[in-house]
């Protein structure tokens, strides 16, 4: 039957070598590394990711104008699938007065089932030009959501890595230091001359 005592590495005793205290020190960075500088890592780089975003929304925003496009044609009620089930997008042609008064048309993403003359939501930049709308807050959320879990699992990932190659490290060491322990203690024990 085999005893475990812990805390071994941290008490005094004849056994103790240089490198147990070293990774006895190092097992205890990497703990509070991986249960509270990774999480904090992550809650960072989602914030900075997060403010970062909702900046950009904003000046996007401003330098937008929300219009109610009509539609020029029809647009199928049934949408056939691409493989592997996500639906084709559709799109059509829209008609819409810009801020400098002239009519623009453009073909633009719309959904299935409308018909013409019904009225569409586009954005438009200063030259009146179609542009994507800005992120929504949810968006915003979901991509400093997904940075900040990367940011966590890279954090654990490197902080893990390198834990193995010190433990590999000091596993060396020490065969090392046997060996020459060895070498010199083996004679004796063999009444053999080195």
């Amino acid at each position: 039957m085999r005893t475990r005592i812990r805390g071994w590495r941290w008490r005094r005793n004849p056994l103790r070598r240089r490198s147990d205290v070293v990774e006895a020190w190092w097992a205890l960075a990497v703990g509070v590394l991986l249960l509270v500088g990774a999480p904090l890592a992550g809650a960072g780089a989602a914030r900075w990711t997060y403010e970062g975003a909702q900046t950009h929304s904003a000046a996007r925003r401003a330098a937008q104008q929300h219009v109610r496009a009509v539609l020029l044609e029809d647009t199928p009620t049934a949408v056939t699938a691409r493989p592997g089930g996500r639906p084709r997008s559709l799109s059509a042609d829209v008609r819409w007065t810009a801020s400098d008064g002239k009519q623009r048309t453009a073909r633009v993403p719309v959904p299935p089932g409308l018909r013409r003359g019904e009225h569409v939501d586009v954005w438009t930049d200063a030259r009146g030009a179609i542009v994507h709308p800005a992120p929504s807050r949810s968006m915003m959320l979901q991509q400093a959501l997904a940075i900040g879990v990367f940011t966590v699992a890279g954090v654990t990932f490197t902080v893990s890595a390198a834990h193995l190659c010190v433990r590999r490290a000091l596993g060396r060491r020490r065969l090392a230091r046997w060996e020459q322990e060895w070498a010199r203690t083996e004679p004796a024990w063999s009444r053999r001359a080195a």
